[in-house]
């Protein structure tokens, strides 16, 4: 009986083993082809982001780039609150000493994400900055939307 129960275990990992080497390459994704960019000035723009559960952050973020020989050679990144008034040294003022530290750190943080975004020529390497990754979530959206524009491919 014992040797019985050890051909069904070694059956039931022999199967286990199958099952997950054959979904093993399931999980896999193609490798893009590579993205041609034509030259020139694009905008792009984020979907709206309503408020955090804090009621902290609503707005969108728009991004300009310059695309020279397939990389991005210049980008400047705004943020904007849901009624177009845009996101700058004031914004935050009424709130409390915290959320305004909170919401200034973000409006900072747009124009380190486009500096480093013209520094690196793509995104690879654009990392989120602590405190401001609803702003990042932003960058990358309107980034993606500018390129999309630029696309010959």
């Amino acid at each position: 009986m014992k040797h019985n129960g050890l051909i069904k275990a070694a059956a039931a990992a022999a199967a286990l083993l199958l099952a997950a080497s054959s979904l093993a390459g399931c999980g896999k994704t193609k490798t893009p082809a590579a993205v041609n960019y034509a030259d020139g000035t694009y905008t792009g723009r984020s979907s709206d982001f309503q408020a955090d559960e804090s009621g902290n952050g609503a707005g969108y973020g728009e991004v300009e780039l310059t695309v020279s020989n397939n990389r991005v050679v210049a980008c400047t990144f705004a943020l904007y609150e849901l009624d177009g008034t845009k996101k700058d040294e004031t914004y935050g003022a009424g709130l409390s000493q915290e959320n305004r530290l909170k919401a200034q750190k973000a409006v900072q943080a747009a124009d380190k994400y486009a500096q480093s975004m013209a520094e690196q020529g793509s995104l690879d390497g654009v990392d989120a900055i602590s405190g401001a990754t609803i702003s990042h979530s932003e960058f990358i959206e309107a980034v993606n939307d500018a390129l999309s524009k630029a696309a010959v491919n």
